[in-house]
């Protein structure tokens, strides 16, 4: 531990701060000087007065942190407890407790007088509860940024399967409480847990640390994750040390990239041998935040034992230059009389780093924070001047109690231009650097920062790293290190847990139809917007494709072909009959229900072409209630025809009462009311739910289809039912007249084509209904003309066959030689 006094100019009473310190790190006294230093040569802090150190050592037991606090609480003289004898100087602040161990010791004893104590390197979070320890300040940012920036680090570089090696105290317990149920929560798993036995020394060669030590060297040598998070204080670390050390002594390095915590500075070691090199080769590091100060480098380069008083300097010099110094005691063996001059520069920063280390900062502000606060203090009461008579303040009359207030409420920019103040819990507030640690084959090293965690930074923005700087292990070949349970599902696949293993644990199965990931590692699969849909490897969506029965395709030109086609031949058979009208074979058969029903057929053949070409709002209205009044006087027709034969017949038998029916009136009074019937359907079926176009995007996975929507499907079924009860009713009639003995019967042909008729849509409706998009549409149209095909061929081809090839059967002298054969 050290103390160092404030002396005012020309005057002996003083103030004092007690610095503790640990003989391995004795940068923390060379930081500690060179901070008072700044400070005495600063003539707007602190004027009139010099700050002067004594420093003494950390124990490693209650028993003497609590001896050596009370020898320098009472000035060193062997005074009895709680009597100064002499007035020397005036404790007022100490700074110090490296350990957790230190830290929560000092305090229980400095609680009692009040004595503010400014911690730098204890991360214990007890230390933050006011109730148990109000007078402790920490120089050190809470651990929480720390456990953000370390799921961060691992989300960051993808590693989700981590090994954990931590110290076997509550340092390791608060760690292992704390992140394990944050990394689950952000998937991360670990692939083991080993906790490391605090060892005597770096060779305790007991059976049983020998056994506990050698079942984790096992483990951390066959592990198979990349990653491995090491936490604890650096005594507590030891047995780690020791691990990776006779691991390189028997050339089975264990190189892995090793995330190291900001409790264990793994590279100060006790012994410059006691590193391993090759293993922590690449290492990250979480430290405390620090700033690069040039003055402190050249502090420390004119630096001199010979010229110096510093404490222990000489012993300090001799062990990192591995020299003598017989005046003072200090001897090495292999090494010659140390000149003063060395360099301590051209030392490896394993023995000593030049830079200013984040301990280090942390004590420089700690120094700095202690100054700021007596300056504030000194400066309130000089302006108070309150001392009872109003004479000028006396430092033997301030006390430790006083400081406090100021000590909360400090706030300064420090030399780096940083701004130091502590927060509610007494914390410095501040963030973390991620290191990253090179060594190189002479045992020297060189540390980078490379990232940093920042509480006070937008949000969004407390994590950053540059992994381009980042020199990983040379196992590596500086390819980004992998730590995954298993392979990590490729887009188009999706994570499903594996029984009995953990949640990094997984299986990656491809998504299925309709469904995409378009990420690494997804969760589940994700549907496509309803207009797009998965490409081949299901990793992205693409836009659907719009589908209608268009007249460019080859089905839509086929059936465009058909129904020209049979439109040409309906106008033939129709040019064909007006030229023959006055003959005997068109007369015998009805010139005006000939001529209506040819010109129903010509429409039931335009009328495909409503079905053809992308779905409008008139086509759809259209479409169905077209077809189905153009069918329905077509088969009327038909229907026309048939009772006009069998009226036809009956009237030729004497006395039949059926006589007055045969005419035209008739015919056209059937076709008439059967179409007006089929057209009230239609117009029902308009005025009540009409049909409209509308975008399938759900029957095909990779097309939208352009379709009309019905509207009533009833009445939809309603228009062919009625029509297919015509054609049913048509054709009844038909077959019980086909015998009937007349010339140019036409009832024979009637029942063949309304068999052909029944036929097609009878066919229509299942295979109709068990087709989608314009296939189904293609289907409609195939049934329109099939059976208008149907009926101009059953109808009109033999007809047509004697009109054209066979006109000497055309003759009434036929015509009643025929009608006399069948008598």
């Amino acid at each position: 531990m050290g103390v160092f006094t404030c002396n005012q100019k020309q005057s002996s009473p003083v103030t004092g701060l007690l610095f503790c310190i640990h003989p391995n790190y004795y940068h923390q006294v060379l930081v500690f000087m060179f901070a008072m230093n700044e400070i005495n040569q600063n003539v707007h802090l602190l004027p009139n007065k010099t700050l002067s150190p004594i420093f003494g050592h950390n124990y490693e037991n209650e028993m003497g942190d609590c001896g050596g606090t009370m020898y320098l609480l009472f000035l060193k003289q062997g005074s009895p407890l709680n009597y100064i004898c002499g007035k020397a100087y005036k404790l007022m602040t100490i700074v110090g407790g490296l350990t957790s161990h230190n830290s929560k010791q000092m305090p229980h004893i400095l609680n009692t007088y009040k004595m503010p104590q400014l911690s730098y390197a204890s991360f214990d979070p007890a230390l933050s509860d006011k109730v148990q320890f109000p007078s402790v300040y920490r120089m050190i940012p809470s651990e929480s940024p720390q456990y953000v920036g370390i799921i961060q680090l691992l989300q960051h570089f993808g590693w989700t399967w981590i090994g954990l090696v931590v110290s076997d105290d509550d340092t390791g317990e608060i760690l292992l409480r704390t992140l394990i149920p944050r990394m689950h929560q952000s998937n991360i798993c670990t692939a083991f847990k080993e906790i490391i036995p605090t060892v005597k020394n770096l060779w305790d060669k007991t059976i049983e640390t020998q056994r506990l030590l050698e079942a984790i060297s096992s483990v951390l040598s066959s592990t198979k994750t990349e990653v491995i998070l090491a936490h604890g204080v650096s005594r507590s670390m030891v047995g780690l040390q020791r691990i990776l050390i006779l691991q390189e002594r028997e050339m089975k390095p264990i190189e892995r990239v090793w995330i190291v915590t900001a409790q264990w500075d793994f590279s100060s070691v006790y012994d410059r041998g006691a590193f391993a090199l090759k293993s922590f080769n690449g290492t990250l590091s979480f430290t405390l935040h620090t700033h690069d100060m040039g003055e402190y480098e050249e502090f420390l380069r004119t630096l001199n034992p010979n010229r110096s008083r510093l404490y222990l300097i000489h012993w300090f010099w001799s062990n990192v230059f591995r020299c003598s110094f017989p005046k003072y005691n200090f001897y090495q063996m292999e090494g010659g009389i140390c000149t003063g001059e060395e360099d301590l520069g051209s030392l490896s920063e394993i023995v000593f780093e030049m830079r200013m280390s984040g301990q280090s900062y942390s004590i420089y502000n700690a120094v700095y924070s202690v100054a700021h606060a007596l300056h504030a203090m000194f400066s309130s009461r000089s302006k108070q001047k309150a001392m009872g008579d109003g004479s000028a303040s006396n430092l033997l009359n301030v006390y430790p109690w006083q400081l406090h207030s100021f000590l909360k409420n400090v706030r300064f920019n420090n030399t780096a231009g940083e701004e130091i103040y502590f927060d509610k819990n007494g914390e410095l507030a501040a963030g973390y650097d991620i290191t990253n640690t090179v060594t190189f084959p002479n045992r020297s090293l060189r540390r980078v920062r490379v990232g940093k965690i920042d509480p006070q930074a937008p949000e969004g923005k407390m994590f950053s790293i540059n992994g381009s700087a980042i020199v990983w292990n040379h196992k590596y070949n500086q390819s980004l290190p992998q730590a995954t349970c298993v392979e990590s599902c490729q887009p188009g696949h999706s994570r499903i847990l594996q029984q009995g293993k953990q949640i990094c644990c997984y299986d990656c199965p491809q998504c299925s139809e309709g469904m995409i990931s378009n990420k690494t590692d997804a969760d589940h699969c994700k549907k496509c917007p309803e207009d797009q849909h998965p490409n081949k490897n299901h990793d992205h969506c693409i836009s659907k494709q719009i589908v209608y029965l268009s007249y460019g395709e080859p089905l839509g030109i086929i059936l465009t072909s058909f129904a020209l086609f049979l439109s040409l031949i309906t106008l033939v058979v129709m040019w064909i009959f007006v030229q023959n009208q006055e003959t005997p074979i068109v007369k015998a058969n009805n010139w005006n229900i000939t001529c209506t029903l040819l010109i129903s057929l010509l429409l039931c053949f335009l009328c495909s072409f409503l079905f053809i070409g992308k779905p409008g709002k008139i086509t759809c209205l259209l479409r169905q209630t077209v077809f189905g009044i153009v069918f329905s006087l077509a088969v009327s027709c038909m229907l026309a025809k048939t009772i006009t034969v069998v009226l036809a017949f009956m009237a030729t038998k004497p006395g039949n009462r059926m006589r007055k029916w045969v005419g035209k009136r008739l015919a056209v009074s059937a076709i008439i009311l059967c179409s007006f019937i089929q057209t009230g359907i239609c117009a029902v079926w308009l005025a009540t739910s009409p049909p409209f176009p509308e975008f399938d995007m759900h029957s095909q996975i990779t097309q939208i289809i352009v379709q009309c929507n019905e509207g009533s499907a009833l009445m939809f079924y309603t228009v062919l039912g009625y029509m297919g009860l015509l054609a049913t009713i048509c054709f009844t009639v038909a077959f019980f007249a086909r015998k009937l003995p007349d010339t140019f019967n036409e009832a024979k042909l009637i029942t063949f084509s309304m068999l052909v008729f029944c036929s097609v849509w009878i066919s229509f409706v299942p295979t109709y209904l068990s087709t989608k998009g314009k296939y189904m549409v293609a289907v409609e149209i195939f049934s329109i003309l099939a059976s208008s095909a149907g009926l101009l061929g059953c109808i009109f081809f033999p007809k047509f066959y004697i009109i054209v090839l066979r006109p000497e059967l055309n003759t009434r002298d036929q015509l009643i030689r025929k009608k006399n054969d069948n008598i």
